[in-house]
């Protein structure tokens, strides 16, 4: 058995890729328009695992982008994507900075949770050791569900 990807659905093709792969530096490797199903499949790789999505086609995230209008709910029942990063307090403060809410802020320095622009929660981690408590980080309060 072999992990392939997860899939989420996306009303906003272009909002969507503007937060996963510009402000988290995910990478897009295939993309499949699909004119009788009246679909989009976005295929996306974090950095680390670029090469191995490129060459086996995972693991990958796939947003799905349904041409017909649907209302969608939930994104906190779906669960949620985590990904591993260089350094939390960087990505925070560059997803803040680019008007995304740190729903639970890394006060620990291991660990925090945004969402993306359709509501998927998404949990980042620290690399390896857990940076040291900083402000803001560390005074900073919940916000919103996580």
């Amino acid at each position: 058995m072999r992990y392939l990807h997860t899939m989420v659905r996306v009303k906003d093709v272009e909002q969507s890729l503007n937060f996963y792969c510009n402000l988290l530096g995910m990478t897009e490797v295939r993309r499949m328009d699909n004119e009788k199903g009246r679909f989009t499949l976005i295929f996306l790789a974090a950095s680390d695992d670029l090469e191995m999505a490129r060459k086996n086609m995972a693991p990958c995230v796939e947003l799905t982008y349904n041409w017909d209008p649907e209302e969608y709910s939930g994104g906190r029942n779906f669960g949620h994507l985590a990904y591993e990063v260089d350094d939390i307090y960087a990505l925070c403060q560059k997803l803040m900075d680019n008007g995304v809410t740190i729903n639970r802020p890394p006060r620990d320095g291991h660990m925090a949770f945004v969402r993306s622009p359709d509501g998927i929660s998404i949990e980042i981690l620290q690399k390896g050791e857990s940076k040291a408590p900083a402000e803001p980080w560390a005074s900073m309060p919940n916000t919103g569900a996580w």
